[in-house]
């Protein structure tokens, strides 16, 4: 569905690289397998010295502050809940509104923070074939209206190669000091709304991963949109980065190329996506689904020797479920 790999520049948005997906132009492979990181535990990672030994501040209203020795280490992630919200928990494979400060173990220093002071919350998903997997392994079981202060090795991290990008040398442990805001539905909870004339068909199962019957006609050729639940969150705004569960079904094909069903929820930048998809969530509100027909100019454009995408010359149908935004 993305057009092309971002540049990145935030942990956040680094620690993400893992849900890039099939339909990524040069998608970055996670540093486990996915069969290896779907068998890892998040739920049971232990307290230990080093993360009891950090200081960290208990006001979830105000920034957070974290005091520990310089070259703190591990060799296995650490967690301590500092704070225990009472609110739902967080189940492996599940998706959180969290709000982070990390710094480097070694050194002292901030690397980034966000959700505290009026910034964006970012939303992290308990899977480590989503998510790096010492984040997924300090948010795994934890309830909403908690705060939790993990260390880190570099092998749950960004292995022995570091980040240069962030300043992370290759032997750091990470310090994360993390607030579960609230745990994100794994579908859209909005309204239905009467189907659309005209637009393919959706049947939902009970967990609310669609099935799509295209009518027995050529596929379109302007853009459709239908609402299929109407929610009432916040409206998402142009260019923003949403949360959402997505199903992609070629109309020549009639089978799904693409989903994150089975996977978990995608967070995504309508601005790194085909046109198509972004102008089908933009202006929509939180808690919605919603049904899109794309044809070629507002997808991967038409097939040519200059554009051999496979999903080029293509109409593409979109179930999309929007479950939080920034």
């Amino acid at each position: 569905m993305r057009r092309s790999v971002p540049v990145l520049a935030s942990f956040a948005a680094i620690a993400l690289l893992g849900t890039l997906t099939a339909c990524s132009t040069a998608a970055p492979k996670a540093g486990a397998s996915t069969t290896a990181a779907a068998a890892i535990d998040v739920c049971g990672t232990p307290s230990g010295k080093a993360s009891e030994s950090v200081t960290v501040s208990k006001d979830l209203k105000t920034t957070p502050t974290a005091k520990f020795d310089n070259g703190i280490s591990t060799t296995e992630t650490q967690r301590t809940v500092v704070v225990k919200g009472s609110g739902d928990k967080l189940a492996e494979g599940g998706t959180a509104s969290v709000a982070y400060a990390v710094y480097d173990g070694k050194t002292g220093k901030q690397i980034d923070t966000t959700g505290f002071d009026g910034t964006p919350e970012a939303q992290f998903t308990a899977s480590a074939t989503a998510l790096m997997s010492g984040l997924a392994k300090t948010i795994g079981c934890v309830n909403a209206g908690s705060r939790v202060v993990s260390v880190i090795p570099p092998a749950d991290a960004f292995g022995s190669s570091g980040n240069k990008q962030l300043g992370v040398g290759a032997k750091d442990s990470l310090v994360v000091v993390l607030d579960v805001k609230s745990v994100l539905p794994t579908k859209a909870t909005g309204a239905a709304q009467p189907a659309p004339k005209g637009l393919p068909t959706v049947k939902l199962a009970k967990d609310g991963k669609p099935t799509v019957t295209l009518p027995k006609t050529d596929a379109p050729t302007d853009f459709q949109l239908g609402v299929l639940k109407k929610g009432d969150g916040a409206v998402v705004a142009d260019g923003a980065t949403v949360t959402v569960q997505y199903q992609g079904t070629s109309w020549e094909t009639g089978k799904v190329f693409d989903q994150s069903w089975g996977r978990a929820p995608a967070p995504l930048s309508l601005s790194q996506v085909v046109p198509g998809f972004s102008k089908a969530i933009a202006g929509q509100t939180v808690g919605s689904q919603v049904i899109a027909v794309l044809p070629p100019a507002d997808a991967y454009g038409e097939k040519s020797s200059s554009n051999t995408s496979q999903l080029a010359g293509q109409t593409l149908v979109f179930v999309i479920d929007i479950l939080a935004t920034n």
